[in-house]
């Protein structure tokens, strides 16, 4: 990735997993970036990491995906602080399993706050804002990353919420690009199969660490993503495991 220069990022669900490690890429790129996550004390360290990789400056805010205020503060801080967006990574999420049959509905609600809900809400309110980055560097534009999951394309028995969520989350990305992208506003969703971060932790008794993707693995498709021209909109990545038959998380 080329340098920063006045690009800036808004990156959430920062503190740990694959978060971390788009955001510790983009500070080594210089980026200034916002960055939130539910716990504030693990935030701020994280947030001196990241201006000691190099980012240009770092603001960071908690809160929680699934409340309306927060996602409105953490826009308006963004916009207040660093102005218009170059990048906007929707990387928070909750994992859930469980079969179809006796599926909590209160989970089935937090799930869709968090995955699907929160997201759209970050996004809406971050195009205006994306929309001047993209004015400002009319070669690059301006991305949108969105993490979604393979089971958002491929059905996995016990992931029908889950995969529910990512799913939509496919739909809204491609919709942005057909409503955006004539604007220099694109996204991407990229849909792994299962990524070696304490999310993934539940199922090591049948899928060990090693058999699981990198996080830097992903970090690579975001890098190349943001470096892409304008003219070009790539709307999912499916990303497989090796060993397996690639319709799998």
């Amino acid at each position: 990735m080329s340098g920063g220069g006045n690009r800036t990022a808004l990156v959430t669900g920062a503190s740990r997993g694959i978060g971390l490690g788009i955001a510790t890429r983009l500070a080594q790129s210089g980026y200034s970036l916002t960055i939130t996550a539910r716990d504030a004390a693990r935030l701020d360290s994280v947030a001196g990491e990241l201006r000691a990789a190099g980012a240009a400056e770092v603001v960071s805010i908690a809160g929680d995906m699934a409340d309306e205020a927060d996602i409105a503060r953490v826009t308006a801080t963004h916009a207040d602080r660093l102005g218009p967006m170059t990048a906007l990574i929707l990387n928070a999420g909750v994992g859930t399993a469980g079969a179809i049959e006796d599926f909590p509905l209160r989970r089935f609600d937090k799930t869709l706050a968090v995955n699907l809900r929160g997201p759209f809400q970050l996004l809406q309110q971050s195009l205006p804002l994306l929309r001047a980055g993209a004015a400002a560097d009319p070669g690059r534009g301006a991305k949108v990353v969105a993490l979604a999951s393979i089971t958002g394309v491929y059905a996995e028995q016990g992931l029908a919420v889950y995969g529910a969520t990512k799913a939509a989350l496919i739909s809204v990305a491609a919709t942005l690009n057909a409503e955006e992208s004539g604007n220099g506003v694109c996204a991407t969703t990229i849909s792994p199969a299962f990524v070696d971060t304490d999310m993934s932790a539940w199922t090591h008794d049948q899928v060990p660490p090693g058999a699981m993707l990198e996080v830097n693995d992903v970090v690579e498709m975001v890098d190349a993503l943001l470096r892409l021209s304008s003219r070009a909109v790539i709307p999912n990545i499916v990303m497989t495991r090796a060993g397996t038959d690639g319709y799998r998380a």
